[in-house]
């Protein structure tokens, strides 16, 4: 007998659907899976037969075919376990459904037992479901309520095998258990601006690239406050809006890191290690899964001391900085995965950190000095925004009760900025100044007579490149915007150009 269930897979930010047809036939007793499976959907035989054993039910003593198209898509991974168990359960007659199965798709992975357990990637499989004319699936309770933010699709969360059957059989007497609520935490609540000490200079850069998300780099001996600035830029980012937060939502879905949450509302921050590889960075593996740089979409790519970053690591993050999306190509296929991130970067000044420290002497001499900044490619550098140099903080700093600003009073001044931002550009896709073109900044950035006077002579004089200029220019019009201003003056430029000087 022939039965056909549907299921779904993913590749990169895409699901596709899965058409499981099992057909048993007499013959030596034998299951063979067909249409392109990997090691974990081969394997999917053995946990399927022994979890419809000690679910109580009778796994056919006869010649089993699973065939998985379009069979020119490699399949991979084990939520492919419970449509094959049921399909199997279809074809061999224990179970008769008492609904057309046209519209239901069915995804998750078997124990030995024929507990269903949590998969990876379900958001994105749903969403691409339900684009395919679907109307239910029935997938692991652990997954139910990631895949409910999908709206107008039944969602049917089951713990076992058993459930499965029973909600297949009867589906007005399975009850379905009730939804938990998680309200939404932001990470590092505890963290606030104000309890940095001194350092308004480099405050005042960190509120900039929130405000207009531009890339930033910290320069400054240890003990400076630079790791400290960085991990509180999270805290003055405005929340995610719905499109935002679904598609951050959806990659970490995809990497298996929602870790209970339904949804993401509030910028992600990623500060990978120094010693990351190039394809953690980037994402990869033979169907290739989001990298750091995807999993800060939206949020802060944090990199602690840059320059002990490999070469080939920070190379790799000149394309996504620059076009905000991640390209990962293998034989079968190419892979694009989001990028939209703030870099925020940190760096001492020399190997023994010490140069150009009031307090203590460095030891190191200038080819060393070179040596070190030599690991970060002149075109990377120019590729950051705002570097700022930042010293030892006074001692009399230290001792204040009060770090100035809070976070809130920051947040709020970068969300009238951002909302300034979304007005001017409306209608042209973009939502920040960092994204502004040649073409954008001449339309919206009006810099007075005056302003771009200073802005050719410092040109000149400080040998900017042609990026740096129009990296002044973007800077420029985000400082405009936190004052409330129109257009773009000379102070702003100046302030702007402050930030341009050790590149």
């Amino acid at each position: 007998m022939l039965s056909k269930v549907y299921s779904c897979c993913f590749f990169g930010m895409d699901g596709y659907c899965v058409e499981i047809e099992t057909f048993i036939s007499n013959g030596l007793p034998s299951c063979q899976i067909v249409g392109l499976p990997d090691a974990a959907v081969n394997e999917s035989k053995e946990r399927v037969r022994s979890a419809i054993k000690n679910s109580g039910m009778e796994f056919p003593l006869k010649r089993i075919t699973v065939n998985m198209a379009p069979a020119d898509i490699r399949k991979e991974g084990a939520f492919y376990d419970l449509p094959i168990a049921v399909g199997i359960l279809l074809s061999s007659g224990q179970v008769e459904p008492a609904f057309p199965m046209e519209d239901t798709a069915i995804i998750g992975e078997l124990s030995l037992g024929g507990e269903v357990k949590k998969v990876k990637g379900i958001l994105t499989m749903a969403i691409a479901l339900k684009e395919m004319g679907f109307s239910r699936i029935i997938l692991p309770r652990d997954n139910a309520e990631e895949a409910s933010i999908v709206e107008n699709m039944e969602i049917i969360g089951i713990k076992s095998l058993d459930e499965a059957v029973e909600y297949l059989k009867a589906p007005e007497k399975y009850k379905q258990p009730k939804k938990s609520e998680h309200p939404p935490e932001a990470p590092g609540a505890e963290l606030d601006l104000s309890d940095v000490r001194g350092q308004e200079n480099a405050k005042r850069a960190l509120e900039i690239a929130a405000a207009g998300m531009h890339n930033i780099i910290l320069i400054g001996p240890p003990g400076s406050g630079k790791t400290m600035l960085a991990r509180r830029l999270p805290t003055i980012l405005p929340d995610l809006k719905e499109e935002q937060a679904l598609e951050v939502t959806k990659i970490y879905s995809i990497a298996g890191k929602l870790e209970g949450k339904s949804i993401i509302r509030v910028p992600p921050f990623r500060a990978p290690h120094h010693t990351i590889s190039a394809a953690s960075l980037v994402g990869g593996g033979t169907i290739p899964r989001p990298g750091e740089i995807s999993l800060a979409h939206q949020g802060v790519l944090f990199l602690d001391e840059l320059p002990e970053f490999s070469r080939r690591v920070l190379e790799a993050l000149r394309q996504p900085v620059e076009n905000e999306v991640i390209t990962v190509s293998r034989v079968n296929a190419t892979f694009s995965f989001p990028a939209k991130f703030l870099l925020a970067a940190s760096a001492n000044p020399c190997p023994c950190g010490y140069y150009g420290d009031h307090t203590r002497e460095c030891r190191c001499s200038p080819r060393d000095i070179q040596k070190y900044f030599g690991r970060i490619s002149g075109p990377l550098m120019d590729r950051i925004d705002l570097q700022v140099e930042i010293s030892r903080v006074p001692v009399q700093d230290l001792d204040r009760r009060k770090g100035g600003a809070t976070s809130a009073e920051v947040k709020e001044r970068v969300i009238r900025a951002r909302e300034i931002q979304y007005n001017r550009l409306k209608g042209k896709g973009l939502l920040y100044n960092s994204q502004l073109s040649i073409k954008d900044i001449e339309q919206n950035c009006r810099v007075s007579a005056r302003a771009m006077d200073f802005l050719n002579s410092t040109y000149r004089r400080l040998g900017l490149s042609a990026r740096g200029y129009v990296k002044v220019l973007k800077v420029a019009r985000t400082i405009a915007d936190l004052e409330e201003k129109g257009g773009v003056e000379v102070e702003d430029i100046a302030e702007a150009l402050q930030y341009r000087i050790t590149s």
